[in-house]
């Protein structure tokens, strides 16, 4: 059968590549390479990732506007619903998400400043809302590629190459000055990022825990190579599964969308007409 033979084709592949150089050249093993040759590996592997990304034009977004459906899991990790979702962003750090057709659910993140608009009004977000997105931030790759691969106290690694899902990666290894350690997945065909595994510390416990974001089924919009699936597992437990429909960059946004005037004004225009109880 085809699939079977593909299957066994996909298997063969990667015992080969355990016991064959490609391309005629044997992989290089990161253990035994000197740190300055490490870093510039993995310096390397980045900017070609970068390249594939979009190059100039994947550096230089100013904003993006993508819409979409969010998974929702249950506490077995079973998909129990699917909410719908309009997402608009300005680097660094401006995040505005409204939920539902009716877009009557709305995130709003603007630095160290955060707010949400539900049935019952507009109100600060919670100190541990704002933390985390700050975090998320510091875990995101397109953050890193633009913005932080000069930051004091940044270490870069080559981690060597493997066969992750039956597609041969190039692993980098990233330290930043808080400790956070992560580890991205460069396919070697198409050099597009294909995960992340972000190991922290939890500040609260002080043990570490485990993140994996997965990037599937790259679209070009507007010059950007754009993921249209994304997911995240914590230690094994999912997290969140997006699956975007559209993206389109550079719009123009204006950063009155990412206030808390914007959401009061959004709430008295959903409220318009009706009673008060």
């Amino acid at each position: 059968m085809r699939v079977a033979g593909l299957t066994r084709l996909a298997a063969c592949a990667a015992l080969l590549w355990t016991a064959a150089p490609l391309g005629g050249v044997w992989p290089q093993n990161p253990d035994t390479m000197l740190p300055v040759d490490s870093a510039a590996k993995a310096k390397q592997l980045i900017q070609q990732s970068i390249q594939a990304l979009g190059g100039p034009a994947f550096l230089g977004v100013k904003d993006s506007t993508c819409t979409g459906r969010l998974a929702q899991f249950s506490h077995n990790n079973e998909v129990t619903g699917y909410v719908r979702f309009i997402d608009f962003n300005k680097p660094p750090d401006h995040d505005r998400i409204e939920y539902s057709e009716k877009r009557n659910i709305i995130s709003v993140w603007a630095g160290d400043k955060a707010w949400e608009l539900d049935r019952g009004g507009v109100q600060d977000s919670v100190a541990d809302v704002v933390a985390r997105n700050q975090e998320d931030l510091k875990k995101d790759v397109n953050t890193l590629f633009r913005s932080r691969l000069k930051e004091n106290g940044l270490s870069l690694r080559f981690g060597g190459a493997e066969t992750v899902d039956l597609r041969l990666v190039d692993w980098i290894e990233v330290v930043d000055s808080e400790q956070r350690n992560m580890r991205i997945a460069i396919d070697r065909q198409t050099r597009l990022p294909s995960r992340t595994v972000i190991e922290t510390l939890d500040r609260a416990s002080r043990e570490r825990f485990s993140e994996t974001e997965y990037y599937s089924n790259f679209h070009s919009f507007d010059g950007i190579q754009t993921p249209l699936q994304i997911a995240r597992d914590r230690n094994g437990r999912k997290v969140f599964q997006v699956f975007l429909e559209d993206c389109k960059y550079n719009t123009g946004l204006a950063d009155s969308l990412f206030t808390r005037q914007s959401l009061e004004e959004r709430f008295a225009q959903l409220n318009k007409g009706k009673k008060p109880k």
